[in-house]
């Protein structure tokens, strides 16, 4: 359970924030701070195995028979990633502590940022590609919220927006590339699927699979043609750039290719996709990098190519490569995370991150300009930092690879790594060499330690892992490729390969040009700026803003706000597809026989048909159709009697006098009758379309009714099993208290939280100055209204109220055996405290009230909840019952079962939910100037009565 508990950890922590910034500031980071090391903590007790070439799993059966379990794994790979995200999460967390301003609300930041921790986490510790997908659209959404993070700012939204519509997008195409890939395996699970090469690679569906996989991949990843999304990006907080581009979401499309690198590469399809993908991001990324002005912009295109490097190696398929690549994925991580928390440091103090007013800054913030001076000569690849050993890799693997022509990938690699020693060296030269300045927005210094100790701390890294590769670097590589490579790998790392090594000749051609390039910049940037050239957001723009044109004409046009016009969309749609599938389909007529109808069923049926046509006719009439409706809910219960369905009947019964008295306390608000709206034709649609979705439903009951299946029913089972299963001979309340309890639990949640809904708006409807107060000043008619109490009906009430109780305490109790139960008993003590408003008036019934029904709905959810963690004590899943006989003198033998709690729950939200909605309405039925009584031998009157 360690992974399982790695991996929730970070959602866990992300509660937190939000109730300790409260503490303070320092107290909210450091909490966060602290869910991240224990799972760091965590991830590094299991690390001694996996270097051992372990692997690690924990299984947690979900929805075994879709495939979809909580499984996960921790291998090379798991570790490298994981580390990385929680390591650099752990600075990046310090960081920010220190960066925000004290205007921006922490806490909120700290929320998002775990939650953006726990999806990357998810995401390379999940076994389950189902379970993987369901990590990977998480990124997503939490990236869209801190990238939007300064929503006040509309570069903020628009980034945010793009980042998900692109890597939303991808997602979608990931989901099917990974079921075509799970289907092909046989199986969901990565750890069955790495080992399915032969079978993925001869199929029929692996080019499929892999195109929809890569378009997943290199869209999160921001590969071209989706580089364009990253830069924008940038318009989050510098902590979100650091975290974002170094070891969260774009690395994830990168990990996802190393993953699945055993069983995708290999093939002239992967080669040559993956390979001229992460040349082309590498080189054009680049290249715009070197021009642009803005330092985390011109880190957001540097990161683009050198992701691209990486997919580059990933694309070339041999060992050695992919060896590379996961070297490379440590060196960026490092670097890359120091450089936006060093241009988030001068952005910090000097208010501008703009080069043209930059310059000199090595004389005022000496340590900010040799954390960013060893990050950025990591990047252009200069010994002895990491960041030139794994260039220097990467050149030899591309001496040694052709695409088409044997010189093509090694010329453009050479240009790709000459335009990172270029934009290294401006970032350096333009930001922080030369004179200083009199002129710069604000006078930069040195922050405190606490916003330059994390970058710090990279930069020492940057640097041990130069001058010290195998002792602090080669072991993870070791075990990250070989998890990769599916086979052991002993990497030699070292700073000479010799005079005659092709990549010491690319290397210092790379250098050369790189310091002529910027040698040469201001004529290099007038071309440049004269050159005419495509931009991928005006193109992306141009293609979103028709889309989402043609989509609110299609909404507007269907969803107009005319309920007519939805449920007759929605009514054809649904006859029309069963009809499509009726005319497909072979029919043949039933087996089983009619059975005979008795008198009182025909009539029955005649007055249902009757009831149901005088709605019809008189529905204008609230009042009348009101009635009706009444006395259809009565004849639908007399037929659930008839067909041996009583506690169907009881429950209907009862909801229809709680929803009659509902409605006619709503009809105090609405005129006597609706206005004609509808014009003849369109009520003769809807009489055509109406007819056939009955028949339409009709025919395919008669259909059913009137034939055996092959299959057993499922009803079969719940009646086997009510008696030996759950303890009880009423199936009824056993399905719903037992057999299908998760559900019930929902349905009382949902049915609470109606009644709050109510109860908020009669709130804010009473308040002064809302727009009932029409409603509330109407004036009652005291000569039409006569005895609004009679004393008759107080005292009958008075009388029945302990009787109904009596009889609602026996419908619970009877519920697990006989017709009854929770929810019915809920509704026969509502009904019976209903009678006591309709008697004695509002102000009486509260004055005795010494529940708040609030809390009745509270109490039932926990009750109910209670008797499902209590499951939990004794080793069963959530709401699993159990029972027992027990023997009590003088009694007889009798049953206790623990679903009996579960129905408490049922009954007491029930009742709070009901009672609640009826005192929200009788609240607004009370007109102006009503007198209320709590006298229990007076009755209410409105002024001027008799």
């Amino acid at each position: 359970m360690t992974l399982a508990l790695i991996a929730a950890l970070p959602f866990l922590g992300a509660l937190l924030p939000g109730l300790l910034i409260r503490a303070g500031r320092n107290a909210c980071a450091a909490v966060t701070g602290s869910v991240t090391l224990l799972a760091l903590v965590l991830l590094a007790m299991q690390a001694p195995a996996v270097l051992r070439g372990e692997v690690v799993t924990t299984r947690i059966e979900w929805l075994p028979s879709l495939g979809l379990n909580a499984n996960f794994m921790l291998d090379g790979l798991g570790l490298l990633f994981a580390g990385l995200i929680l390591g650099i999460g752990l600075l990046i967390i310090l960081y920010a502590r220190f960066y925000l301003a004290k205007s921006d609300p922490m806490g909120v930041f700290y929320t998002y940022l775990m939650l953006f921790q726990g999806a990357m986490v998810g995401i390379v510790l999940s076994d389950n590609i189902l379970l993987l997908l369901i990590f990977w659209e998480l990124t997503s959404l939490s990236s869209f919220l801190l990238i939007g993070y300064w929503k006040h700012l509309p570069e903020g939204r628009q980034g945010a927006r793009m980042a998900l519509a692109v890597t939303g997008g991808g997602g979608l195409a990931l989901i099917a590339g990974m079921l075509i890939l799970g289907n092909i395996a046989g199986s969901y699970d990565l750890s069955v699927i790495l080992t399915q090469k032969e079978a993925i690679q001869a199929s029929d569906w692996y080019l499929p699979a892999l195109i929809l996989i890569l378009l997943g991949c290199f869209a999160k990843s921001a590969q071209f043609p989706f580089h364009f999304w990253l830069p924008h990006a940038m318009a989050a907080p510098t902590p979100v750039s650091a975290y974002l581009h170094s070891a969260t979401m774009v690395k994830a499309g990168i990990f996802l290719m190393a993953r699945l690198w055993p069983v995708l590469a290999g093939t002239p399809e992967w080669f040559w996709i993956v390979t001229t993908a992460g040349l082309i991001t590498m080189v054009l990324g680049a290249k715009i990098a070197f021009f642009k002005d803005d330092l985390k912009a011109l880190l957001a295109f540097s990161t683009v190519s050198h992701l691209g490097l990486i997919t580059m190696l990933l694309g070339m398929g041999t060992a050695k490569a992919a060896t590379v690549a996961v070297f490379h994925i440590i060196n960026h991580a490092t670097f890359k995370a120091a450089l936006f928390m060093s241009a988030g440091i001068v952005d910090h103090e000097a208010h501008t991150r703009d080069l043209k007013r930059l310059g000199g800054l090595r004389h005022l913030m000496p340590v900010t300009f040799t954390i960013a001076g060893i990050a950025a000569l990591s990047m252009a690849g200069i010994p002895p930092f990491n960041g030139f050993l794994s260039k220097e890799l990467m050149l030899e693997e591309a001496a040694h690879t052709a695409l088409g022509p044997a010189w093509l990938l090694p010329v453009l690699a050479t240009v790709g790594a000459l335009f990172s020693v270029a934009y290294s060296f401006r970032f350096l030269s333009h930001a922080f060499l030369g004179p200083k300045r009199d002129d710069y927005p604000h006078m930069p210094h040195d922050p405190g330690f606490g916003l330059w100790a994390a970058p710090g701390f990279l930069a020492l890294l940057v640097v041990l892992i130069g001058v010290m590769p195998m002792t602090t670097a080669a072991w993870l590589v070791d075990v990250a490729a070989g998890a990769v490579t599916g086979a052991p790998v002993e990497v030699e790392i070292k700073h000479w390969h010799g005079l005659y090594a092709p990549a010491l000749w690319m290397s210092l051609a790379a250098v050369g040009g790189g310091l002529a390039m910027l040698g040469a910049f201001v004529a290099l940037r007038a071309m440049w700026d004269a050159t005419p050239r495509p931009e991928a957001k005006a193109i992306f723009d141009g293609i979103i803003e028709p889309l989402a044109a043609l989509a609110r004409a299609v909404t507007q046009a269907l969803h107009n706000g005319s309920l007519t016009r939805a449920v007759a969309i929605g009514t054809v749609a649904i006859t029309a597809a069963g009809l499509w599938a009726f005319a497909g389909g072979a029919y043949s007529a039933g087996t089983r026989a009619m059975l005979p109808l008795s008198p009182v069923a025909v009539i029955g049926w005649g007055l249902l048909m009757v009831a149901v046509a005088g709605v019809v006719l008189v529905h204008r009439n609230r009042l009348m159709s009101l009635i009706l409706i009444g006395i259809i809910g009565l004849i639908i219960s007399l037929g659930f009697a008839w067909l041996s369905a009583p506690d169907l009947a009881l429950t209907q019964i009862t909801v229809e006098v709680v929803t009659v008295v509902f409605m006619l306390l709503a009809l105090n608000f609405l005129p006597k009758e609706t206005p004609r709206e509808s014009t003849a034709f369109r009520r003769g649609r809807d009489a055509l379309i109406a007819i056939g979705a009955g028949a339409g439903i009709g025919g395919l009951a008669y259909a059913i009714m009137t034939r055996d299946f092959a299959f057993p029913s499922i009803s079969a089972y719940h009646l086997a099993q009510s008696k030996p299963g759950a303890g009880g001979t009423n199936a009824v309340n056993t399905i719903i208290v037992d057999f299908r309890g998760y559900d019930t639990f929902g349905e009382i949640i949902v049915l609470g939280i109606a009644a709050l809904l109510i109860y908020a708006l009669v709130e804010a409807l009473l308040k002064p100055g809302s727009a009932n107060d029409r409603l509330l000043a109407m004036p009652v008619r005291a000569d039409i209204a006569g005895d609004r109490h009679p004393l008759l009906m107080v005292m009958a009430t008075r009388f029945l109220l302990p009787v109904a109780m009596m009889i609602g305490v026996f419908l619970y109790f009877r519920g697990h055996n006989l017709p009854g139960g929770g929810f019915v008993a809920g509704l026969v003590f509502a009904i019976a405290t209903v009678m006591q408003y309709m008697a004695s008036g509002l102000g009486w019934t509260e004055a005795r009230q010494r529940i708040e029904y609030h809390a009745l709905i509270a109490a039932g959810v926990l009750v109910a909840a209670a008797a499902g963690v209590g499951s939990w004590l004794f080793g069963s899943p959530f709401l699993s019952s159990s029972y027992t006989y027990v023997n009590l003198w003088p009694l007889e033998q009798f049953e206790l079962a623990t679903a009996a709690i579960f129905d408490l729950g049922v009954f007491l939200c029930v009742l709070g939910a009901v009672l609640l909605a009826l005192n929200s309405l009788s609240r607004m039925a009370r007109r102006a100037g009503e007198t209320v009584s709590a006298d229990p031998y007076s009755v209410d009157r409105p002024e001027g009565g008799k």
